[in-house]
């Protein structure tokens, strides 16, 4: 029996929650529902052709589904799936009036919130990557093996393109840290899962606004969201710009351990009421 609030315990009270379910369901259908939109255009793209994008090639391969569908779901879902897991556990305790009654077992405040805390990205984790795996084995079902097809021309063989994209994966999962870690900050101060949720997106939104003002110059670089899509760098036949690459993850890294940080400070100090 597995001790309160270890991490085993966390899990299962986090695989056993209704919406780890829903969201689960979600990811798992994404990519069909993409096979089912693509069978009604018979007019797919050609790399080099003027304004051809992504979704054009979608249909090429197993890899640029996967891409496509990783990117779609990169855009907006994942930073969803990271605000949920990491900043909904500790107002849900207290939505429940039940943690202060977990604060009565013989743990410290850290120790509840690191549990709950590593396994929300644990989650947010494996749903990163089972997402490109689960659309890459629908995709090379539905449209064969070819290799990845660049949009300017040219192609980027198997083992060339699961690396780059493999490397895509932990960028992307590094790219939603900050939203997850924002959402935890939120949740232990309001103690209302909504108000975690809501709050991380408001700031990916309000966010991804200011980064349209060219106004502000490279101000812009560092908000959240700025460099989400420097990951399309790697899929690039020749050598790869790290530039942006290594940008997004200091970034990233630096919102993430300041709001971790702060949602720390401030739960050692508040008063638990429920």
């Amino acid at each position: 029996m597995s001790r309160p609030l270890s991490w085993r315990s966390e899990l299962r009270r986090q695989l056993g929650r209704r919406r780890t379910l829903w969201v689960v369901g979600i990811v798992l259908v994404l990519p069909l529902v993409f096979v089912a939109a693509f069978s009604l255009d018979d007019d797919p793209g050609r790399p080099g052709d003027p304004g051809v994008r992504l979704v054009d090639l979608a249909t090429s391969g197993g890899p640029n589904f996967t891409t496509f569908a990783f990117l779609v779901s990169a855009e907006l879902l994942l930073f969803i799936v990271a605000a949920l897991f990491a900043g909904d556990p500790v107002p849900a305790e207290a939505s429940w009036s039940s943690l202060r009654y977990l604060l009565t077992a013989p743990v410290t405040r850290a120790r509840l919130l690191t549990s709950k805390l590593v396994i929300g990205f644990v989650s947010t984790a494996a749903l990163v990557v089972v997402l490109p795996l689960w659309a890459l084995a629908v995709g090379t079902i539905a449209y064969g093996p070819e290799p990845f097809t660049i949009l300017g021309g040219g192609e980027l063989p198997w083992g060339e393109w699961l690396p780059r994209m493999a490397v895509a994966v932990g960028y992307v999962l590094v790219m939603v840290a900050p939203i997850g870690a924002f959402a935890f900050w939120i949740g232990v101060r309001s103690q209302t899962p909504l108000a975690a949720v809501g709050g991380a997106l408001m700031l990916l939104i309000v966010a991804g606004i200011l980064d349209s003002i060219d106004a502000l110059g490279d101000w812009r670089k560092a908000l959240p969201g700025h460099y989400s899509r420097a990951w399309l760098d790697l899929l690039v036949s020749g050598p790869v710009d790290w530039t942006d690459l290594r940008h997004g993850v200091l970034w990233a890294v630096l919102y993430a351990v300041l709001f971790v940080a702060l949602g720390y400070r401030r739960f050692r100090r508040q008063d638990i009421l429920s």
